[in-house]
């Protein structure tokens, strides 16, 4: 029989269908399949030339700036959704707001080597690739036009990439988002009501009760959460509460690189590599809430459509339970 959950950080309630669909091979998706450069790729080595100047660049041998010899890289987007340069402009018109579309859009190109991808990479590599993240956020945190960032990737075309060499983005912008608010808000009712962090609870509910477990090592864990929106949604959460993934240490970046490449190996091997998009979610930049607020990442893959319910009502259709999706992922041999 269908059961309604509600998500207990924003209130948010799914609908679990299990008749609609239960087995991995019941999803169709096509195969995200990397093929080698065809030499004209602008994220490749050589093609440095093709990108705008590189803001930031990991070259463990050094060398010259827009040169080859990096690992990761980070260039502006060449087609940016926000720009840099400029005043904010706010203004009222009536009823209406407005203010310039100022703000950052950058791409972090995660390896050199065309064919891998992120699930294929070393966690080392990985680790690399999240510095980088944590870099491009201290650096864009002191400019005060700016309110929040959000790093996020697209993987395959199903999930919004337009070129194949493997890259995650980050937009900082100049406004708080929507989703970000009610989140933060839950987070905060929460703690007003009980002096805890609503993620905290969830961690100890989740290792305790292990049905939506995936991975677990001493900095992380990875649930399929209680109310998931998606089948095989995954959340990676830090166990120690932390507000700002900017202020994470060494050995914690070492610990989710591990958790990341296990979570998108299992989904690889589980769901015969899916296009998928992950978002960090981290505080805002200047806002207190390092009481209440917990960062996490979230990691979806795309085998499912939002359609006229879903944008009719906010509720999500999810034909796969969180319990049988972690038992499925937990149990793969990768």
């Amino acid at each position: 029989m269908p059961e309604l959950r509600r998500d207990p950080v924003i209130g948010r309630w799914v609908i679990i269908s299990t008749e609609r669909a239960n087995r991995p091979h019941d999803f169709f998706h096509h195969e995200v399949r990397v093929q080698a450069s065809t030499g004209l790729c602008p994220f490749c080595p050589g093609q440095e030339s093709l990108t705008p100047t590189e803001i930031l660049a990991y070259r463990p041998q050094g060398g010259e700036h827009n040169s080859s010899g990096w690992t990761v890289r980070v260039v502006p987007n060449k087609f940016p959704a926000l720009q840099v340069e400029g005043e904010l402009g706010r203004e009222g018109i009536g009823l209406y707001d407005r203010m310039n579309g100022v703000g950052a859009h950058e791409v972090i190109i995660e390896t050199a080597d065309h064919k891998e991808t992120l699930a294929t990479l070393s966690p080392k590599l990985i680790e690399d690739v999240l510095w980088a993240f944590r870099d491009r956020i201290v650096d864009l945190k002191r400019d005060v036009r700016l309110r929040y960032i959000l790093v996020f990737k697209n993987h395959g075309a199903a999930a919004g990439a337009t070129l194949e060499h493997t890259h995650s983005q980050l937009i900082a912008l100049p406004v708080i988002p929507t989703n970000v608010l009610a989140e933060i808000e839950g987070c905060r009712t929460h703690f007003q009501q009980k002096e805890r962090c609503i993620y905290c609870d969830i961690i100890r509910q989740e290792i305790s009760d292990r049905a939506r477990l995936v991975a677990e090592n001493p900095e992380f864990l990875a649930i399929t959460p209680f109310a998931s929106r998606f089948p095989f949604e995954m959340w990676i959460l830090p166990k120690r509460h932390a507000a700002y993934f900017e202020e994470s240490q060494k050995t914690q970046f070492d610990m989710l690189a591990r958790t990341l490449s296990e979570c998108l190996r299992r989904m690889d091997h589980v769901l015969t590599r899916p296009a998928y998009n992950y978002i960090l979610h981290t505080s805002p930049l200047h806002e207190k809430t390092g009481d209440f607020y917990h960062w996490h990442i979230e990691l979806i893959p795309k085998l499912t459509q939002v359609a006229g319910f879903e944008w009719g009502t906010g509720f999500y259709i999810n034909p796969v339970t969180p319990e049988e999706a972690a038992r499925v992922l937990r149990e793969a041999e990768i």
